[in-house]
This record gives C-alpha cells, sequence and structure tokens, in this order.
C-alpha cells in the first residue's frame, strides 16, 4: 500500500525543525504549515541572525531554540550580501551539518548550484548532457572565446551567482559582450541550444527525495522564459526519460530538493541547463495538483527520521 505524505510523517514525535532564510516569505509560511500540519514543531529562522559562539554548548546560538540545537533544518534562501557575509552564513549550515543536524539542501549542494560553473562541471562529470560552457576571469579571456564560438552559434552570458533569469544576455558577436563590471570579472557562457525563432519554451522539474513531484512546460516570446520574466507556466507529465535527467541532476550537485531546467534543444537533444538548490514554486503549484510545501516537508521528516534511526543503531 502506498502511504500518503501525511501518512508518512505522523510518528514525527514533535520534532523541532527550523526553516531558515532572509524574509518570511509566501514559501516559509507553506512550509511552517505543512512541517506543522505533520506534527512538527516548525520555526522561522533568520540565517543571518545565527551565531558562532565558543561560549556556547554547541558552539552555534538558534534563535528560539535556546541552548538546544533543531533536529532539522530546511533552507529556503540565503540573502544577498558582502562576501563575508554569505561566507560566514554558509559557514553556520556547514556547522549544523558537523553537529549531525540534517539541512535540506546542506551548504555543499548549495554552494554547488549557487555557483553556475561548479553546477556544468559537476553536471558534466556525471555524464549528463549541458550546453558547452566555459567560465573565465577577465573581459580578454572572455573575448578570445567568444571570437571563437560565436562563429558557430550564439552564447548565452549569465551571471555566475544570478537567478531568475536576471542578467542574461545573448552574444551574437564579441563587440556584445559586456564589461567587467557588472559581470565582478567572471564572464559565465554557455552555448545558446534554444529556438531560433517563434515561441520559446523549457521545462522546470521539480526533484524532491530522489524522485520528481511536479513539473511544468515554461512557455515565453523571450527566449528567457523564467516565470519571474513573464514565461507562462503550463502543467505537463514529464516523460520517465526526463524524470530520470532531472533526479540524475538533483544528484550530481548533491542536493536532496531542486529545481532543475531541462530545455529540449534545436537539435532534438534534452539538456541540462541549470540546478536550483533554494527553487522557488509559486509558478509550478499555480499548475500543479500537487501540494509542494507539503510534500517536501513530508520527504525532509521522512529523511529526518531515517538519519535518526541510523544514528540510534550506529
Amino acid at each position: 500500500m502506498t502511504l500518503s505524505a501525511r501518512q508518512r510523517s505522523r510518528a514525527v514525535g514533535g520534532m523541532r525543525i527550523a526553516v531558515m532564510g532572509h524574509t518570511r516569505d509566501r514559501h516559509v509560511r507553506s512550509l511552517l504549515r505543512s512541517l506543522r500540519g505533520l506534527g512538527a514543531q516548525a520555526a522561522f529562522v533568520e540565517l543571518s541572525a545565527c551565531v558562532f559562539s565558543t561560549r556556547h554548548p554547541s558552539g552555534l546560538v538558534i534563535p528560539g531554540f535556546g541552548a538546544d540545537l533543531p533536529e532539522g533544518v530546511i533552507v529556503r534562501a540565503i540573502a544577498a550580501g558582502s562576501f563575508e557575509a554569505v561566507t560566514r552564513r554558509l559557514g553556520v549550515l556547514h556547522a549544523l551539518r558537523e553537529l549531525d543536524v540534517l539541512v535540506w539542501n546542506d551548504a555543499r549542494a548549495i554552494e554547488h548550484c549557487v555557483d553556475k560553473s561548479m553546477t556544468s562541471f559537476l553536471v558534466a562529470r556525471a555524464g549528463l548532457v549541458t550546453p558547452d560552457t566555459w567560465a573565465v576571469e577577465g573581459r580578454e579571456a572572455a573575448l578570445l572565446i567568444a571570437r571563437r564560438e560565436t562563429m558557430r552559434a550564439p552564447l548565452v552570458l549569465k551571471p555566475l551567482f544570478g537567478s531568475q533569469g536576471r542578467g542574461l544576455k545573448l552574444v551574437r558577436s564579441p563587440s556584445e559582450l559586456m564589461q567587467e563590471e557588472p559581470v565582478g570579472g567572471v564572464y559565465y557562457l554557455q552555448r545558446y541550444v534554444g529556438q531560433t525563432g517563434g515561441e520559446h519554451s523549457d521545462i522546470r522539474a521539480l526533484v524532491s527525495g530522489g524522485r520528481v513531484v511536479a513539473a511544468m512546460r515554461r512557455r515565453a516570446i523571450h527566449w528567457v522564459t523564467n516565470i519571474k520574466r513573464g514565461g507562462q507556466p503550463q502543467a505537463i507529465q514529464l516523460p520517465a526519460d526526463l524524470a530520470e535527467l532531472a533526479i540524475a541532476a538533483a544528484a550530481a550537485v548533491g542536493a536532496d530538493f531542486a529545481g532543475v531546467d531541462i530545455l529540449i534543444g534545436n537539435d532534438g537533444h534534452a539538456y541540462i541547463l541549470e540546478v536550483n538548490s533554494m527553487p522557488a514554486w509559486r509558478g509550478l503549484q499555480s499548475v500543479s495538483n500537487e501540494d509542494i510545501a507539503t510534500t517536501i516537508a513530508a520527504d525532509f521528516l521522512a529523511a529526518l527520521r531515517g538519519a535518526t534511526r541510523s544514528r540510534l543503531a550506529g
């Protein structure tokens, strides 16, 4: 008999869960409701407010948890900030893992996905199809690539740490390569493999606990199809081969849940474009019958119970 998400997570025993981010957005609120509905004690924690303290019993102070630590943490977002601030926040997540707190997704997976060059490296290393990609420092190095590669087909210049389709630029000739300041001196260039005209589309698949729980096609008149940039979501039943591809991409970066972007290229091949370790799902939820927040919460609590049993058995 297949158990529902709620049935699978009934006997959580009041485990204390922190949902970490920088604001109590709709995704945080939905995760908190779902976790509480499944029997857990859930609280929002601003990641930037966590404190390293060698005077604390664990060395880490989590607001709202006193002398204790949460049994588990779901990371919703890491706010932009200085290099030092972001490094410290990731350090908090690394420390939680060292303290045997289950973190979804943990700092390693987040680092793999926030840095698009590392995502591309890991996806390609896993043998998955992804567009030809280059990441270099300095405009001169980028120009060498652009002069050679734009003779074959356009390139897409992406911010190394960008999200939601912001800052993407189609580069058809070396002269269109922007100056260093807007990209922080780092040029992440990816072969453009999409449609050349008419309607544009790609696929977003949400992977949780090793399976695809929902998927949508994003359609747009512009080649940037992100929902935040005006793309329109359409519900789809993901074919088995594309579901396997999405699952493998999430595994390649070490993500327990992830938004995986897949593009059917103009050559007919399915390409992994990106893997997002802190995905939003508002657009996907609008066309899906799956309660996405509850599914993620249930998968997380099931993993937490499994990890707890393993520690007790060990």
